[in-house]
């Protein structure tokens, strides 16, 4: 059983410093794994990532993270990301890594994602370049994320993005926005590569539980959402090591609640 905890949106700041790392006390004793789903910091600021660093630096856990829309604001992402990785946070873009738990090994593979919207009601990379751009920045993310996917050497696989990769974790947001929230590409991407569970974060007023077409299991993790300092999901790796999508098993809310803090 591998014991994965999952936060997104933390959104600290300099007057802050400390205070979430506060409510992670206990936190390598309840998970083997801390997966941060984007949005760590509020501007996008080397100052603000400096901050982020400091709260999940020496957790007693393996920490892994993605940056969100936020984190990029400042067009300082490549410094923010090397100040996370020098704190021991191994952060992703398009890529994977593996973390042995207690013998069975973890998958994780994600990034960023970008917007582009749902079955039916999507973006089309077709008229001005500027649409085309945007569309083919998700296109190539998602192709990113299948190949990471697919390309991890490990019993259990999950994904971690920043934007939703299905429209029910999204319900709760105004429909006019949901084409910059996620986009079902990126849901294909997990579809395609046998995953137990996808985490992603970026919608503030979601919910926490969705779907894919394809029946993986999908968990809004941003703080306004769960309403916990993290949320904790147990994953079976089965029978010689196949991960089935039934062996996600809800651990549900831990840490003081956001009301507390």
């Amino acid at each position: 059983m591998i014991h994965v905890a999952a936060a997104g949106d933390l959104h600290v700041g300099p007057e802050g410093t400390g205070t979430y790392r506060e409510r992670l006390s206990g936190l390598a004793d309840q998970a083997d794994v801390f997966l941060v789903a984007g949005d760590l910091t509020r501007h996008g600021t080397v100052e603000e990532g400096r901050v982020a660093a400091g709260e999940l630096r020496d957790l007693g856990l393996p920490v892994i993270a993605v940056l969100g829309n936020h984190d990029y604001h400042s067009d300082a992402e490549e410094q923010i990301t090397g100040v996370l990785r020098d704190a021991g946070v191994t952060v992703l873009e398009g890529d994977g890594t593996v973390v042995d738990c207690g013998g069975t090994r973890l998958g994780v593979a994600g990034g960023k994602g970008f917007g582009g919207g749902f079955q039916g009601k999507c973006a089309g990379d077709f008229g001005e370049p500027e649409m085309k751009e945007f569309v083919r920045h998700t296109k190539d993310f998602a192709g990113r994320l299948g190949a990471a996917l697919l390309q991890l050497d490990a019993d259990v696989r999950v994904s971690l993005t920043h934007y939703s990769p299905v429209e029910d974790t999204l319900e709760g947001e105004p429909p006019e926005i949901y084409p910059f929230l996620g986009s079902y590409l990126i849901g294909e991407a997990i579809d395609a590569a046998d995953v137990a569970l996808a985490i992603h974060g970026h919608a503030h007023k979601g919910s926490e539980k969705g779907l894919t077409q394809g029946g993986v299991r999908v968990r809004n993790v941003a703080l306004p959402v769960i309403q916990h300092a993290y949320a904790l999901y147990c994953l079976d790796a089965g029978d010689a090591g196949k991960t089935t999508r039934a062996d996600v098993t809800e651990r549900g809310r831990v840490g003081v609640p956001a009301s507390a803090w």
